[in-house]
């Protein structure tokens, strides 16, 4: 699932178009669920499929450049937050103008909130603006302005979640930690319990196999975790898995069983046409566009609805993308 524009929900799950060594937003850990955990252990079939698995993606990896070694820790968590629901074509262009404005953490932290948001442009989601904003501030704080290494640390930061803990810790400084975005749950679902689908939300069943199949040197863990996002983003998809493609498909368990359709609960669509997600999308683009405060006439202009358009602005003020002036005009946050 991708997003084009604003959103008011923002779930913390990883990309699902394909981040590749690098995505956050929104409620930080995924609701767990009591769903029981696998009857059998995974570890011998994982073994055999570590290297399987590692040995496609370094002939197929894509260059993409917060895999890169002058991408740095920063490059990376920059990735990981525009990662999050949002697909690889889009992100790159704003990618590389964000770093080359801001190359280091303090670089962005001396700006204002309303620059991160402006900078975000069109990507979606954009409190994950805010929230790289705010991690950026308490890194130049707290870390000297070093993206820290350690996983406690990373979770300390502000709009950092267990996802993107772990992501950075694991592609920017090699650490063995289980990176369960929508990809790799995928992945998972199919060659290990022979489900065509993941649950919604992670479950602890999930979190459980994820640890249990992840390889016991650092160096091949953080190879590993990168691996499985990939297959995920470019052969295991959602729609269209290519399974004559993938290097595991011999020992699938979904495969093996016949490829079963989904047969749990639907799994969550997208709208957008006609929401409040476009409403506050519009007006944000009157305020990213403005050089200063803009009079609520200017805003009135993009949706014909009062109702809504007054709903989709007050969402903004109280998501702390907006701010409201003493002369009835607004602005991005100061």
């Amino acid at each position: 699932m991708t997003a084009t524009t604003e959103t008011t929900t923002e779930p913390e799950s990883g990309p699902e178009t394909g981040a590749g060594a690098g995505p956050e937003a929104g409620p930080e850990s995924p609701a767990e669920t009591g769903a029981p955990a696998p009857s059998a252990s995974p570890e011998p079939s994982a073994t055999a499929l570590h290297g399987l698995v590692i040995d496609w993606f370094d002939a197929h990896a894509r260059d993409l450049p917060w895999r890169r070694p002058e991408a740095g820790a920063w490059g990376v968590m920059v990735s990981e937050f525009m990662l999050q629901q949002t697909p690889v074509s889009r992100v790159l262009p704003v990618y590389e103008q964000w770093l080359a404005r801001w190359p280091r953490p303090a670089d962005l932290a001396a700006e204002s909130p309303g620059e991160a948001v402006r900078a975000w442009g069109r990507l979606g989601y954009p409190r994950r603006a805010l929230r790289l904003h705010g991690a950026a501030a308490a890194i130049a704080e707290r870390h000297g302005g070093d993206v820290p290494a350690e996983h406690a640390q990373l979770l300390a930061l502000p709009g950092v979640g267990e996802y993107t803990a772990a992501a950075v810790a694991s592609f920017a400084y090699g650490k063995r930690h289980a990176v369960l975005d929508t990809n790799v749950r995928r992945v998972f679902a199919r060659a290990l319990t022979g489900t065509q689908y993941p649950p919604n939300a992670t479950t602890a069943a999930e979190r459980q196999l994820a640890r249990a199949v992840l390889p016991e040197a650092e160096a091949t863990a953080a190879r590993w975790a990168a691996a499985t996002m990939e297959l995920g983003a470019l052969v295991c998809t959602a729609r269209s898995p290519e399974c004559a493609r993938c290097p595991i498909a011999g020992r699938c368990a979904w495969r093996l069983a016949g490829s079963p359709p989904h047969d749990g609960p639907p799994r969550r669509g997208q709208t957008y046409a006609g929401t409040d997600r476009q409403v506050r999308g519009k007006l944000l683009a009157v305020l990213r566009d403005a050089d200063g405060p803009v009079r609520q006439g200017a805003l009135d202009a993009v949706w014909a609805d009062a109702a809504q358009r007054a709903r989709a602005l007050d969402g903004l003020v109280a998501d702390g993308l907006v701010e409201p002036l003493a002369d009835g005009t607004y602005r991005l946050p100061a």
